[in-house]
C-alpha cells in the first residue's frame, strides 16, 4: 500500500501554484507559494482518496514520476485510515466481526471504517495488525 502520487506544479500568472495529480483528478489545489501548494497538495489528495473510498471505489495505483512531477505523500492519518478500510474491504470481515477482535463496539469498529471520521493513530494501526498488515514510515527531505 503506497499513498504517493505524482503531482504537477505549474505556476499561476497572478501568483502561486495550481496542483494537479494525473492520477487521481478530483484532487486539484493552489498554493501561494511553492510550500503552501506542497501543504495544499497532501490535503487535497488525502480528501480525493478518502472520497473515492466513501463512494465504494477503488483507489487507482500511483504512476511513476516523470519529469516535472513531484511526488506527494497522503499524510499519515490520512495514508493509515485510507489503508484500514482497504484491508478491510479486502479481507470479506465483518464490521462485527472487526470490532470483536479490536474489544470494540460495532458503532466504533463503524467509525473506525468512516473515511471522514478522524481516528487514533494506535487504534488504526491496531486494525491493521488484524490484517496481517505492518506499519512502515519512511523519512525524507521536503523538496
Amino acid at each position: 500500500m503506497n499513498y504517493v502520487y505524482p503531482a504537477l506544479f505549474q505556476p499561476e500568472s497572478d501568483g502561486g501554484f495550481l496542483v494537479t495529480f494525473p492520477d487521481i483528478p478530483e484532487a486539484i489545489t493552489q498554493g501561494d507559494d511553492l510550500a503552501d501548494a506542497r501543504a495544499s497538495a497532501s490535503d487535497a489528495l488525502g480528501l480525493a482518496l478518502r472520497g473515492y473510498l466513501a463512494h465504494d471505489k477503488t483507489l487507482p495505483p500511483p504512476s511513476k514520476l516523470k519529469a516535472g512531477y513531484v511526488n506527494i505523500p497522503v499524510e499519515m492519518a490520512n495514508a493509515l485510515k485510507i489503508a484500514v478500510i482497504e484491508a478491510f474491504r479486502a479481507s470479506g470481515m465483518s464490521k462485527s466481526e472487526l470490532a470483536r477482535r479490536l474489544g470494540k463496539a460495532e458503532t466504533e469498529a463503524r467509525r473506525i471504517l468512516d473515511p471522514d471520521h478522524p481516528t487514533k493513530l494506535a487504534t488504526l494501526e491496531a486494525a491493521l495488525k488484524l490484517f496481517g498488515k505492518q506499519v512502515f514510515v519512511t523519512i525524507g527531505d521536503a523538496a
